[in-house]
């Protein structure tokens, strides 16, 4: 599986590390590492978090 660059990218636009954006989500930094690199794929309500913190759609989880 492919990492999820785009996602990254949004979080160094952001300026954040994983360990803040997982705080601010309310997972544990491994998760969201997990997410990132595309391991595990986030709830709803979690990619909803996730944009809202990193300003994006969270609908781009589940595009191609």
């Amino acid at each position: 599986m492919k990492k999820r660059d785009w996602l990254i990218n949004y979080r160094n636009k952001k300026g954040l590390s994983q360990m803040q954006v997982a705080k601010q989500i309310g997972v544990s930094q491994q998760m969201y590492n997990y997410i990132e690199n595309n391991k595990r794929n986030p709830s709803t309500k979690l990619a909803k978090k996730i944009a809202d913190v990193l300003n994006f759609s969270w609908t781009k989880f589940y595009e191609d």
